[in-house]
């Protein structure tokens, strides 16, 4: 039998999720923690919002930089398919990733992502687990895993996670929380 070609393994990858059939094996994700650790003290020292926001979008620029075209094209067609509220088709995708490029952190946080939309929490904490192990630092990673323990009803373990992505980076959206009056704002701290 002939070996598939690349553009048609990828074809049939893409569009036959869950299953994979791809004629090469994934690639090393880049390697870009050196950017990141100079983002993350970018961040630390930024000065208002706009300086944070900037540079966070920097940071997704890192993450959602997949290991080769083949994984980059399955990561934004799910992610296309997240934001059009094909949650389904997006499962499909991610777990296409996750099956072709193990060691990649982002295919593990953007299937978090819709479990957490689809409100399967254990899910998406398995999954930002993952994530976590592979790129401890993702500061989206360590944020999510928040807001899903908080929709558990865990708010105690949900602020140490959320107090760890502001260690990182004090601009991200969820700053809010944990300030006084917020969902996980310690104990005594209610207004």
């Amino acid at each position: 039998m002939k070996k598939l070609t690349r553009p048609l393994a990828f074809a049939f990858a893409i569009s036959s999720a869950p299953v994979i059939a791809l004629a090469e094996e994934c690639p090393k994700a880049p390697d870009h923690s050196s950017a990141l650790r100079s983002l993350v003290e970018q961040a630390q020292q930024a000065e208002n919002p706009q300086q944070g926001q900037e540079i966070s979008n920097q940071m997704w620029a890192f993450w959602v930089d997949a290991p080769n075209e083949q994984a980059q094209a399955i990561l934004d067609r799910g992610m296309s398919r997240r934001a059009s509220y094909d949650y389904r088709g997006a499962l499909e995708d991610f777990d296409a990733l996750v099956a072709y490029c193990p060691d990649y952190a982002e295919g593990y946080n953007q299937r978090a992502f819709v479990h957490f939309l689809s409100q399967n929490y254990e899910a998406a904490i398995a999954d930002l687990d993952l994530a976590l192990e592979r790129t401890p630092h993702h500061v989206a990673a360590l944020s999510g895993k928040a807001l899903t323990l908080l929709a558990l009803d865990r708010k105690g373990d949900a602020r140490v996670f959320l107090q760890q992505a502001l260690d990182l980076n004090p601009w991200i959206p969820e700053r809010g929380m944990i300030e006084p009056g917020g969902p996980l704002a310690p104990q005594g701290t209610d207004l």
